[in-house]
């Protein structure tokens, strides 16, 4: 995983499709008093809990993860990268991977240049929270003035992975509540938080692609820049060379890997990285279904370059959103990747 260039909200193809060439994240001291005294422990005194991971642990872990991803993005290694990456963000890494060839020189060496986090913070669940996994709020060195990112590190088979990592894009990531022992506090991603809980996020959402949000999406979430974006998508259909000989749509997919990450805010809302995915079909319309073909464009072409009547290309992708217990939530950043086409 690299930070590129900045995703918009759903990286449409350059150039759709033309047909037939081209598509185009107490210890209690027991009171053993004396012979005839109290049978009551009395609290002496209170040893510090514990976090999932101390911060020192934690900073080589990412300090590994950097140097990793440098070596596996060199040479496009997506065996390598999965030592240290797992979950929705290598689903898009290995989609950069593959499809890196039809890029432009500019954008493969900016890929391949090493990268790495700064002005990282720790954010720590405690040890007793339930939680295997911790996260980092970062800028990337390739993004010096974005508003960063926020990385989690969880922890499968043993090794803490990569798991989700997303560019607050729209706006800066929301102060995370800290306790008196500088933990960060997880939220359960199926407990609601006002009118979602933090893992109903993803499948709603993709009501903005399937209808522009007419179904339920709109009067769901928050308007944000992001949203208006996801919009702007489903509105603006098929490009114009093929509008007429097609049909385009989208449908909801369950995402490759569904775990949601939640983390409540320091002024009571939720913090939520939350996985989706759909489907985009373009369709040759009825009439034009013997005498046109559409070819797929050269990305689509590397899963599948045969000319068909359909072209259905899946999306993975991760977002970042804020669930208000008085309001609508807000998405504010999405990132896809075109994942296969068929």
């Amino acid at each position: 995983m690299t930070r590129f260039t900045t995703t918009p909200p759903h990286r449409r193809r350059l150039a759709l499709l033309a047909l037939g060439v081209s598509t185009a994240l107490t210890v209690t001291a027991c009171g053993g008093g004396d012979e005839g005294g109290s049978d009551t422990p009395t609290k002496s005194a209170e040893a510090a809990p514990k976090g999932v991971i101390t911060e020192q642990a934690a900073k080589k872990v990412v300090d590994t993860y950097e140097q990793v991803n440098n070596r596996a993005n060199a040479k496009r290694d997506a065996k390598l990268l999965s030592t240290v990456e797992t979950g929705q963000v290598h689903e898009q890494s290995k989609a950069d991977y593959k499809q890196w060839e039809t890029w432009s020189k500019k954008d493969q060496k900016e890929y391949m240049a090493p990268f790495y986090y700064k002005s990282r913070e720790y954010l720590i669940p405690a040890a007793d929270s339930g939680a295997n996994w911790f996260a980092v709020q970062a800028r990337s060195s390739e993004d010096p003035k974005g508003e960063g990112a926020l990385i989690i590190f969880d922890k499968v088979g043993g090794t803490y992975k990569v798991t989700m990592a997303v560019y607050a894009d729209e706006a800066p990531i929301p102060e995370i509540a800290v306790d008196k022992h500088g933990f960060v506090s997880p939220a359960d991603p199926s407990a609601k938080v006002g009118t979602l809980a933090p893992d109903q996020l993803g499948a709603v959402y993709e009501d903005f692609f399937e209808t522009g949000g007419k179904k339920k999406a709109a009067e769901t979430f928050a308007s944000t820049e992001t949203s208006q974006g996801s919009v702007k998508v489903y509105k603006d259909g098929p490009d114009d060379d093929v509008e007429a000989f097609t049909t385009e749509k989208y449908f909801a997919q369950t995402p490759a890997h569904p775990k949601v990450y939640a983390l409540k805010l320091a002024d009571g809302k939720t913090l939520a990285l939350f996985p989706t995915a759909h489907t985009q079909e373009l369709m040759l319309k009825q009439q034009y279904l013997s005498s046109h073909d559409i070819t797929p464009t050269e990305d689509e072409g590397l899963y599948d370059p045969t000319k068909r009547d359909v072209v259905t290309d899946e999306f993975q992708g991760q977002a970042l959103a804020v669930l208000d217990p008085k309001g609508k939530p807000r998405v504010t950043a999405i990132e896809y990747r075109l994942v296969d086409s068929r």
